[in-house]
């Protein structure tokens, strides 16, 4: 989807920029965090999260995985996926989100969460696990949805030339 694309689609709408990281260990394990939302239960994502003021996407995605995770010091690789997710936050502050999706390459390391477990359950957050992609496989509602798919592709040909645009 081009920027104009976005644009049209969001147009009149409060859309928070923000980013995630497909964070892999040289056990091809995929970290992920579980969120518990009041209105539409138990979603297992990517870690990551909004942009604040002057934050470039390193930058964000550094501080998100420091604070939800506790990822050591990163390199963030490439850009891969787009997501698009148009959903009212539960707390009314905005539309939806657009999230720019990047691969992390980390050795293995135990998830101690930056954040106290109560910031991370105010913002619905109440685990973070790695993985094993056999394990993705019919598991729990994953966000972005495919996301078995979207990994299996990624793993098998390496990043896009360009990010693609994935469903919510």
């Amino acid at each position: 989807m081009s920027a104009a694309d976005y644009a049209d689609r969001t147009k009149g709408l409060r859309i928070r920029q923000a980013v995630r990281g497909v964070v892999l260990d040289p056990e091809h394990r995929v970290l992920l965090v579980r969120f518990e939302f009041p209105d539409s239960g138990t979603k297992w994502a990517l870690p990551g999260g909004g942009i604040e003021a002057g934050e470039t996407d390193h930058d964000a995605l550094q501080r998100e995985l420091s604070e939800e995770v506790g990822a050591p010091e990163v390199a963030i690789g490439p850009h891969v996926w787009n997501r698009l997710h148009i959903v009212p936050f539960i707390d009314g502050s905005h539309d939806g989100q657009i999230e720019r999706i990047y691969v992390v390459r980390t050795p293995a390391f135990t998830p101690q969460p930056g954040l106290t477990w109560e910031q991370l359950n105010a913002e619905y957050v109440f685990e973070v696990r790695w993985w094993h992609p056999d394990e993705l496989h019919g598991a729990t509602p994953i966000a972005p949805a495919q996301f078995s798919d979207h990994l299996a592709r990624l793993r098998r040909s390496g990043p896009p030339k360009q990010a693609v645009d994935i469903e919510v």
